[in-house]
């Protein structure tokens, strides 16, 4: 069976503190503020110059990638509390091979609080569970320790270096997580 991809309503997902919540045009100004973050950015390669209309068309393209089975992207919010404070996402799947992407990012004054580690545990279990997936990989760079850590605490394992990033995965082992 290959990967059973969410195309009808947008999986939101809860944990104890967190709604992962799909992306919409309200969450422009927080999204600015993430995708403009220098902090964030270092690890990503992406520039800190972002403009309003380039945020909105990427809300609208990350729209049209799940309705299109090219990926899922949540917005993380605090339960009770508006307001956009993060993102993670699967993405770059491999239908035949049933494996895909997670990435992440976060508001620096939001890290260190187990957050990520909570969100991380719930789109693991959701792309296992309801997609299907066998495999999922991460791909940070060697200096981002926090998420490396992040990472190995949730799981996955160092397989290699591609092009000076590493390769973190994470197989199914047929547990419900």
């Amino acid at each position: 069976m290959g990967i059973v991809f969410p195309s009808a309503a947008f999986p939101q997902l809860k944990t104890d503190r967190l709604v992962l919540r799909e992306l919409v045009p309200a969450d422009s100004g927080q999204l600015l503020a993430i995708r403009s973050n220098e902090a964030i950015n270092r690890f990503i390669g992406r520039s800190n110059v972002q403009t309003m209309e380039a945020i909105n068309q990427f809300i609208e393209a990350r729209k049209q990638d799940r309705l299109e089975g090219k990926g899922v992207y949540w917005a993380i919010q605090l339960k009770n509390t508006p307001g956009v404070i993060g993102t993670i996402c699967c993405w770059n799947f491999d239908y035949d091979a049933a494996t895909a992407e997670i990435g992440y990012e976060l508001l620096p004054s939001y890290q260190g609080k187990g957050l990520m580690g909570e969100a991380i545990k719930k789109v693991i279990a959701f792309g296992f569970n309801n997609m299907m997936l066998k495999t999922i990989t991460a791909w940070p760079m060697p200096q981002n320790e926090p998420s490396v850590k992040l990472l190995e605490r949730s799981g996955f394992t160092y397989s290699e270096t591609i092009d000076g990033q590493l390769v973190y995965k994470l197989n199914h082992t047929g547990l419900v997580v």
